[in-house]
Formats: C-alpha cells, sequence, structure tokens
C-alpha cells in the first residue's frame, strides 16, 4: 500500500502503564483515514461490553490522508471518536475538529493516536518526531481549556498544538469536549472519555515531516479548478441572534482565521472590547445569543459582546453547545412553569441571558456541585430525576419552544433526513447540510429574489446527479427517500474519512455553469492524486459503504439493536411542526418542484416504517430485524466482521 498523504503510523498509548508503541497506517488504509481507521481500532481493540468511562474504551484522534498538505482547501479536519456516555445507551461517537492540531501532529510523524487504559494520576502525552512520551500532569487538573494551552506552548514552544479538556472533561460531564488551537472544539462527549483515563491533554509538536504527494502538479490542477468554481450565493447564516434584526457585527471581525493550509476559510475572527479574540460563527456564536437578547430587550442594552464571552467561556470549561442550548432551555422553562427556583437550583436561574448565570451553571456542572452534579448527566438523565414536571418541560426545551434540537434540519420539515437521524449516535451534520446548506438557496428563488439561480429545476437536478432521483428532493411524499439517505450517508462517510470540510465538499451547486450542477467526483480525483490509488467516485463511495457498515456493526455488537432502534423522538410523529430556524416559514419543494408550506406537518410514522423497508432493502440488510448479511458485509471485505456478528446471533439468517 502507498504511503503518499499518509504518516505510515499510529500511536498507540497504553495510559495503564504508561507504554508508547507504534502500528503501521497501511494495515488499516482499507477504511482509508479519519472516522474508517478510528471505527476499525475500535473495532479490533474495544470489547463489545467496555464501559465508555472505563479504561477499556479506546480513544482514537485521527487523521485522514489529505492532512497536513499545503494549499488544499478543507482537509485539515481531523476527528476524535470511540465509545461515548453521551448516548443512552452509550455508543461509539465522533467530534469533528479542525485548526492546526491533525497536520501538526501528521509533522510530528503519525497520522492517528489511540489511546487505552486510564492513568491513576493525571497526565499529558508529548508527541514529536516520530515518539511519544508520557509525563505528569498534575499541575494542569483544575485548569480551563486556555490556560492548560498557554502553559503547555510555554513549557514546549509556541509552535506546539495541544488537545485539551477543560473542567467539564476531567469530572465526566457526559457533554464534555475536546477543545484545541484555533478554538477547535469537539463534541460527542468525549471530553468524558479523555477525563477518564486522566489525559489532559495531547501536545504535538511539527518536527519538519512532510507529507508527500503522489501527483503534486495533477493535485495543483485539480485545486485550480475547485478554487474557480463559484457556488450560488446563500443567505448568511452563520450568525443568528433570534427573530428581531440586530446590529451588523462586521466591524469586529479582524479576518479570517483558516485551518492550516486553507485558504477557503468562512471562519470569521473576532475581537471583543478587551482585546480578546477567537471564533464567533454557526452554533459557537449563536446559542446564547437568543436568551440574552431577550433579558435584556435590545441588542443595544445588553453588555458588551456579552455572547461572544459566552462562546469563550463554554470553551473553556469544555462543554458541548448543542446540549448545553437545550438544557438551558430546559431551565428557563422549569423556572417560567414554576418547578425551579433560585434556590432549588443554587444558581440564578431567574437571570437565564446573563453571565451571572452562564459562569454560574458551568462552574456548578463541571465541579458537580448540587443541581450540577446531576446537569452533568445529561438533560433526559437530570429531567427524570426531578419527576414528572419537570420531564414534561423537556417538550420546550429549546429557545422559541422548539421541542428538540431535531429541528435542525428536522424530518417533519425535509422527510429525506429521518433516515439520518434514525442512524447515528448524534446529530449527523455533514449528512444534514447536504440538504440543510440547499435549502436556502432554493428558497430566496422561491421567495422571488432578484437574480436567485437555484430554481426547482435546479435543485431537481442536483437531487438526480447527487441523491439518484428527483423524487429525493419532492418533500411531499417519503418516495425516493430512503434511496437518497443512502446516497447521502456513503459520500458523507466516505468525506468523514478524508476528512474533509463541510464547507469544502461536497460542491452540490454552481453560479455559472449552464445547469448549475456541481461535481460530486472532485474528492476521488484529489484523492487519488495525492495518494495514486486510483479511486472514481464510485470506488470512494464504496469505502464510504464499507466504513458505514462497520459503524453499524459496532453499534449492533454493543447493544444497540436492529430496526427497532432506528427511531425519531416521539415529538417527530405527535408535535406539528411551527418554526425551523434555518427555515421560518417551512417552505420546501414539493411535486414538480412546486413551492409547498410543511407548518403543522409531523412524521407519518406508517410512512417512515415503510421508507425503512425500502432502505434495509437498499443496503440488503434484513427488513424485518434491521440486521446485516453476511454476504453484504464478505463483498465489503469485512469477514472479520461477519463471523464476530454471526457467533453472537446478530447477523440475519
Amino acid at each position: 500500500m502507498t504511503t503518499f498523504g499518509y504518516a505510515g503510523s499510529i500511536l498507540k498509548l497504553d495510559l495503564s502503564s504508561g507504554e508508547c508503541r507504534q502500528v503501521h497506517t497501511r494495515d488499516y488504509q482499507a477504511f482509508l483515514g479519519g472516522r474508517g481507521i478510528a471505527a476499525k481500532l475500535h473495532w479490533d481493540e474495544v470489547p463489545a461490553d467496555a464501559d465508555a468511562l472505563g479504561p477499556d474504551n479506546g480513544l482514537a484522534f485521527i487523521t485522514g490522508p489529505l492532512a497536513g498538505i499545503p494549499g488544499l482547501n478543507g482537509g485539515a479536519r481531523w476527528q476524535v471518536c470511540g465509545k461515548s456516555s453521551a448516548p443512552t445507551p452509550q455508543r461509539f461517537n465522533y467530534g469533528n475538529l479542525g485548526g492546526t492540531w491533525g497536520a501538526y501532529l501528521k509533522f510530528a510523524g503519525f497520522d492517528g493516536v489511540f489511546a487505552q487504559g486510564s492513568s491513576d494520576k493525571p497526565v499529558y502525552a508529548v508527541v514529536r518526531d516520530g515518539s511519544a512520551e508520557v509525563r505528569d500532569a498534575s499541575h494542569l487538573w483544575g485548569k480551563g481549556a486556555y490556560e492548560t494551552q498557554e502553559v503547555l506552548k510555554g513549557e514546549w514552544g509556541k509552535s506546539a498544538s495541544v488537545a485539551t479538556i477543560g473542567p467539564a472533561g476531567e469530572t465526566m460531564a457526559v457533554m464534555a469536549t475536546v477543545v484545541a488551537d484555533h478554538d477547535a472544539s469537539g463534541a460527542g462527549g468525549l471530553g468524558a472519555v479523555m477525563g477518564s483515563k486522566k489525559l489532559k491533554a495531547i501536545v504535538v509538536i511539527p518536527s519538519g515531516r512532510e507529507v508527500k504527494v503522489a501527483n503534486p502538479e495533477r493535485l495543483k490542477e485539480l485545486e485550480a479548478r475547485r478554487r474557480g468554481l463559484k457556488r450560488i450565493r446563500a443567505p448568511v447564516s452563520g450568525i443568528r441572534f433570534s427573530r428581531d434584526k440586530v446590529p451588523s457585527l462586521t466591524g469586529k471581525l479582524r479576518g479570517m482565521d483558516p485551518c492550516y493550509g486553507c485558504t477557503g476559510c468562512f471562519r470569521g475572527l473576532y475581537e471583543a472590547e478587551n482585546g480578546k479574540r477567537g471564533k464567533y460563527m454557526c452554533h459557537s456564536a449563536m446559542y446564547y445569543q437568543p436568551w440574552a437578547v431577550d433579558y435584556y430587550g435590545t441588542w443595544e442594552a445588553m453588555p458588551s459582546d456579552l455572547p461572544f464571552h459566552a462562546t469563550r467561556l463554554i470553551d473553556d470549561y469544555g462543554l458541548d453547545t448543542k446540549v448545553m442550548e437545550r438544557l438551558i432551555g430546559w431551565l428557563d422553562s422549569c423556572y417560567k412553569a414554576g418547578v425551579l427556583t433560585d434556590a432549588d437550583a443554587g444558581m440564578p436561574v431567574s437571570r437565564v441571558g446573563t453571565m451571572e448565570f452562564l459562569d454560574a451553571l458551568f462552574r456548578r456542572i463541571s465541579a458537580r456541585e448540587g443541581l450540577g452534579d446531576i446537569l452533568a448527566q445529561g438533560l433526559d438523565r437530570a429531567a427524570a430525576s426531578l419527576g414528572p414536571a419537570a420531564m414534561a418541560e423537556t417538550n420546550t426545551a429549546g429557545y422559541l419552544g422548539s421541542p428538540s434540537y431535531t429541528d435542525t434540519y428536522g424530518p417533519r420539515l425535509y422527510p429525506i433526513t429521518a433516515i439520518l437521524y434514525a442512524m447515528g449516535p448524534r446529530l449527523p451534520y455533514p449528512q444534514l447540510h447536504e440538504v440543510g446548506a440547499l435549502i436556502p438557496k432554493w428558497l430566496l428563488w422561491a421567495k422571488g429574489t432578484e437574480g436567485a439561480l437555484a430554481s426547482s429545476d435546479v435543485v431537481r437536478a442536483i437531487a438526480r446527479r447527487f441523491w439518484g432521483s428527483e423524487m429525493a428532493i419532492d418533500f411531499s411524499t417519503y418516495e425516493g427517500k430512503a434511496a437518497g439517505a443512502r446516497r447521502i450517508q456513503d459520500r458523507e462517510t466516505a468525506k468523514e474519512c478524508l476528512i474533509m470540510c463541510d464547507f469544502q465538499s461536497p460542491i452540490m451547486d454552481l453560479e455559472e455553469s449552464e445547469d448549475h450542477v456541481g461535481d460530486p467526483a472532485l474528492d476521488s480525483q484529489i484523492l487519488s492524486a495525492v495518494t495514486s490509488d486510483e479511486l472514481d467516485e464510485e470506488g470512494l463511495n464504496h469505502i464510504g459503504e464499507r466504513v458505514f457498515n462497520l459503524l453499524r456493526a459496532i453499534s449492533v455488537r454493543e447493544g444497540r439493536g436492529g430496526r427497532n432502534a432506528d427511531q425519531l423522538p416521539d415529538h417527530c410523529y405527535t408535535v406539528p411542526l411551527q418554526y425551523e430556524m434555518s427555515n421560518p416559514d417551512c417552505l420546501v419543494p414539493g411535486e414538480g418542484g412546486k413551492v409547498i408550506c410543511r407548518k403543522g406537518a409531523v412524521v407519518d410514522r406508517d410512512a417512515f416504517e415503510r421508507t425503512k423497508d425500502e432502505y434495509y432493502l437498499l443496503r440488503q440488510w434484513d427488513v424485518a430485524t434491521g440486521l446485516q448479511s453476511r454476504s453484504k458485509l464478505e463483498e465489503l471485505g469485512l469477514h472479520d466482521v461477519a463471523a464476530d456478528l454471526q457467533s453472537r446471533g446478530l447477523l440475519a439468517n
């Protein structure tokens, strides 16, 4: 196997003994990189009954074959993967991060780090020049993510890149994140797994190694072509505050802060009045803004830069914004319903929207103090422990009465996302973005915006090319949704193995071409130029299918059954849709591209079950049970997986 695109080694850390050893990346290259290699490591090394917070669990910090290549837009992403205590039941999960850490890991000689075991005292790892060592981290324990990074850079030099946990990870709060340089943060509850292993941080020090490219001239040509492809313009959606109009923040942005090697970044660098700089986009920017605006009445009345400081604070503690947004909404609902008082909570729930409340909430969760100890177990567990009245408020645990996080590109609005939601351990954002990034462009056309290009004819053509049929984007019916969802899953799983940024891949639409349809083959062409392994679009998607099936096998082996577990939250079937943040009017393409409104819609349970029937048939899984077949797994080269599932009685007859 080629070493082009790879450093060539994966570092294995036994935190129980402090031993460091290396294995060849080539042994895992059938799974490409990223989540694929992480899943294979997990399958091989982690027992099915391992507790997420126990020493047998493994944690993979993993790159893809495109990381560390200068001038390659969107290729420097990296992931943290492992069994997480955040989902119920515990499941293999993942966090996706950017910045420099992944590229620097390859420059230090490794494609990934796989940590297993558990130290009896706080430690951190230093990786450099093809070697690693484990060091005492007692002086770092209890420190926030930012201070930890500063201390370690002081010890190892400014060129070092640091991935760490904050106090929430140390106490194993289920929503704890991993935080790295450039404010990169990875969700999925894997900060808690780092904390359970007493692993405070991993420091990588680049040592001058380069990532070799098989065909640099071809790669240069492809990148030039890719950068010349202009996508159809869409509304700016990275910063939302509430339904009220608020002042522009353009004057607060101080340039871009891209990941390593990328020039196509949309990640603005925000500067507050106190001189602090940092990320401020998408959900990290908006998670607390609606409550802040509501509490102070207007944007102008709010303390300066409050939402930005809220973003900095949550990253410093190492907590997941998506989980905390819903938890904050629940606490606010409980207070307004008289279920919870300031005295009951031990924090000022009457002041949701202020930094005083936010600091108290994060501090109590991270210290496991009072109600914070319950909240650290996650919203659903916390609500259940406080009784029926508290449980009832989970139905409106989100801003604007949003019943759940599943309102983000949700299946009541977009039926094609129902399968995507039902299959994953967390919000499958890259998959959802294939739908969520396209529809806002269509909305401009649907509302008669001058110059809008993404007409119904255009998005139907895009659906034919990317999702297999025009029916996949007819949201008045469930027809065509199983096939479309499957294609999205395979393509996006392959992308999570490369690993490519959502801003850069796939290019689904084009501004200047005659039909405005993008090119899904570009990723495979770029990969081929890097590694010399000639892969076309179908070949890359085949790898995605292999990894997706491995991920399914992991879930089944670890106790999450087949068909019965592939479900949506009850409110999707029972609570009529009223609002979706990225599409407030709930307008979508219907039959023949006609503009329809799905306000008041729910998921049709029977239709969804029929969609599952079709989906399992397309996957060549058993329709009755949702279990995989030996023939399909062996076709994908997963012979050992098929044998293991057969021995456990978890393979379809």
